[in-house]
């Protein structure tokens, strides 16, 4: 027989089906209390609230797990490349060598643009937000082709669809930055794979074209596999939430994207960054920084540490630091900036005051770093950040569409006026 949870209100008991995870995760059913009881629950953010029965991606916070489709992030980040990642997150199982190859065509295929789409960048004033920019285009890209605006099926193009979607947002980041700089766009290049073609359509230049890196680009690989997926998150249930109206997977993950430009969601490692050079900056001891941010009346906080999530380390940051040093040593570069956090998270690791409340360094406190070693630009991190999101979004997408779930539809409590009566204007 299966557990159930009793709700006692109002005078009267509610029998709650109790659901167990792969993982042991335990969870009380409530899709009936409203219809039964005519009470529901409250829980501003949904910290407590699941909202999906989902097999894409594990998290375990207070452990410092994560896991894609059952494989921990620490075995796939240095063994697997971007693209495996993506057929894994999007079909359930990893790809043998005929799958990917196949895979790897598709994206090749559709990497160019059609022509005009190319004039529509000229649009955009120069300086726009390659966010908005992202978000804008990949709408565009759908009335170019007509049938992805179908809604999803079994059979009914899907494959093509994915594969469009993650070959066109690597082109349109990398247009969206050359026009911001006022640069000639670079022509995708189908020989290349999908990290070195992006590098190459960012920085070629006629007389200087792009000269391949096997360190830089396994490093940027790397940030794009550890930004693949990662549960519910605000992008992910966006995309979900706008998908369960069975809008179309372009429109979906283009909301994905604008719910992604956040500085409290994507946008966190730029505030990193900002951080570390004021710190740069002012010359002043990483003690004043951190006794500010211990100071409970100032709101000066440190970026980059903690998380919803992880009550313990991101396993996500700990790859990313040694991959920085492997990078600034391919370059023979230092950077002060990696000084200065490394010194932070030394200091963080031994103050109780961090310590008491897990304030550990998060994927966002070496992740900008990164990009900054391999010369990705301050204003286009939170776009490095969309693209290496896509295949859990797309995932996500999918399994709703399997799962042929209801639409989204959050209750509220409403605390308004009462019922009262209008009064005409000439009578106020």
């Amino acid at each position: 027989m299966s557990e159930k949870a009793t709700l006692s209100v109002g005078g009267k008991e509610y029998e709650l089906d109790v659901t167990v995870g792969s993982e042991n995760e335990k969870c009380i059913d409530i899709q009936k209390l409203r219809a039964e009881s005519g009470y529901i629950t409250m829980d501003p953010g949904f910290g407590n609230t699941g909202s999906c029965y989902s097999d894409i991606t594990y998290v375990d916070g207070a452990n410092g797990i994560l896991r894609y489709r059952g494989y921990p992030i620490e075995d796939i980040a240095e063994k697997a490349s971007f693209v495996e990642i993506c057929s894994l997150l999007i079909y359930g199982e990893l790809p043998n060598a005929e799958i990917l190859s196949k895979f790897r065509r598709a994206l090749a295929e559709h990497a160019p643009l059609h022509t005009s789409l190319e004039k529509h960048f000229a649009g955009f004033p120069q300086g726009s937000p390659p966010m908005a920019i992202l978000s804008a285009m990949l709408n565009l890209v759908s009335c170019f082709h007509p049938d992805v605006l179908e809604v999803y099926s079994e059979g009914h193009g899907f494959d093509r669809t994915a594969a469009l979607l993650l070959s066109k947002v690597r082109t349109i980041a990398a247009y969206s930055y050359r026009m911001s700089i006022g640069r000639p766009l670079n022509q995708p290049n189908p020989n290349l794979d999908y990290s070195a073609n992006f590098l190459h359509m960012m920085f070629s230049e006629p007389y200087r074209e792009y000269e391949a890196n096997p360190v830089i680009e396994k490093a940027l690989s790397l940030f794009l596999i550890l930004h693949a997926d990662h549960e519910q998150n605000c992008s992910t249930s966006t995309v979900r939430a706008v998908a369960s109206s069975r809008a179309n997977l372009f429109s979906s993950i283009a909301s994905g994207v604008c719910a992604l430009w956040g500085p409290l969601h994507g946008g966190a490692n730029v505030g990193v960054i900002k951080m570390l050079e004021d710190i740069k900056t002012s010359g002043r001891p990483i003690d004043h920084y951190l006794d500010m941010a211990k100071d409970k009346s100032n709101d000066y906080r440190l970026m980059g540490f903690g998380h919803r999530v992880y009550k313990n380390f991101d396993p996500r940051s700990r790859i990313l630091r040694n991959k920085v040093d492997v990078v600034l040593k391919e370059l023979n570069r230092k950077d002060p900036l990696l000084d200065i956090a490394l010194e932070l998270e030394e200091k963080t690791l031994k103050d109780d005051y961090f310590i008491s409340r897990n304030l550990y360094p998060n994927v966002d406190f070496y992740s900008g770093i990164l990009l900054r070693a391999i010369g990705i630009p301050l204003d286009m991190y939170t776009v490095m950040f969309a693209i290496g999101r896509m295949p859990g979004w797309i995932a996500n997408w999918r399994e709703l569409h399997d799962q042929r779930l209801r639409i989204a539809r959050p209750r509220q409590v409403y605390t308004g006026a009462t019922e009262r009566s209008f009064i005409p204007l000439e009578e106020r």
